[in-house]
């Protein structure tokens, strides 16, 4: 599948009229999806990258808002609904690759999949406890009925709280890149988990073009900042006056040891050009505060310091 975004069209000369969907579908793959063999328990595995808090679902939804969101220059507009849309296809190429490794296995094969498949435990009447343990995600055969879910590689479901679209496009881009790291990092270790040459394929799409988010990201940081519309420390704009300057550049030292001086976040000038780092070996404590409380509202019936008397809860 293939969903296009008819105002953002590059190369379609055909007339676009107000009674255009938003969206439309063509039915062909972004790209193609199909496993050698039936494989349940690595179905189970694959929805972490279609449904975790690092898969195709959260940066598809992330994108789309950012870009519905934006109110900066159209061309980043236009970038990031160019890659939000692309993210549709990758979760309908994950989906349809889950559903078909949940496939039983030809009609001539039945009786061995009854006999040694996790397929013919849940199918066959043998005891479900042997196909969990098994690895198989129960939920596939009970709730889905053998298609992929909207959820993580153990089940939970997935949640819009793993969407990020603050307005501020350069606080998001580099979430951006986080987000493109973290998930080629999941589909590297899923692809060294499988001997299937169909879902290695697949990943190694879906790997290459995490690598070309990763750059894309990195490279729109850059153009942000040269376009002058926002730089570090983001928000740019809040005035730094208004810090407490004289600890913005400090880096301090929490814990044992002072391994940390020696990198290049504690010396030097700081990449905004804006101070120069100081490296504070034993950070002082805020003596004059020592985080106690007064009391409160005794109807509240917290616990107070001293004994309440009882008519002050009258």
């Amino acid at each position: 599948m293939r969903l296009v975004h008819p105002q953002l069209r590059k190369h379609d000369d055909t007339p676009q009229t107000q009674e255009q969907p938003m969206f439309f579908r063509q039915k062909q793959m972004a790209y193609h999806a199909k496993p050698e063999r039936p494989d349940p328990i690595f179905a189970k595995q694959l929805q972490e990258v279609l449904g975790g808090q690092w898969g195709e679902m959260s940066v598809m939804m992330t994108y789309l808002f950012q870009g519905w969101n934006c109110r900066g220059p159209e061309k980043y507009k236009d970038m990031i609904m160019d890659i939000g849309t692309e993210e549709i296809g990758h979760v309908e190429m994950l989906a349809t690759m889950i559903a078909r490794l949940l496939e039983t296995s030809p009609v001539e094969q039945q009786e061995d999949m009854a006999r040694n498949s996790v397929i013919g435990a849940v199918m066959g009447g043998a005891r479900v406890e042997d196909a969990i343990v098994a690895g198989m995600n129960p939920q596939h055969y009970i709730v889905a009925g053998l298609g992929s879910r909207p959820s993580d590689s153990i089940g939970n479901p997935w949640t819009s709280a793993y969407t990020i679209a603050s307005g501020n496009l350069l606080a998001d881009f580099r979430f951006n890149v986080t987000a493109e790291s973290q998930g080629r990092l999941q589909v590297a270790r899923l692809y060294n988990m499988t001997n299937d040459t169909g879902v290695r394929d697949m990943l190694s799409y879906l790997l290459a073009r995490d690598t070309m988010h990763q750059n894309q990201w990195l490279a729109a940081i850059k153009e942000l900042e040269e376009d002058g519309l926002e730089m570090t420390p983001c928000p740019s704009n809040f005035p730094q006056n208004l810090e407490k300057s004289e600890v913005a550049y400090q880096f301090l030292n929490h814990s044992e040891g002072t391994e940390s001086e020696q990198g290049r976040w504690a010396q030097g000038p700081a990449p905004d050009g804006k101070g120069t780092f100081t490296y504070v070996d034993r950070p002082p404590a805020f003596t004059e505060d020592e985080g106690l409380l007064n009391p409160v509202d005794p109807r509240t019936y917290g616990t107070p310091p001293a004994p309440v008397p009882p008519a002050a809860a009258e």
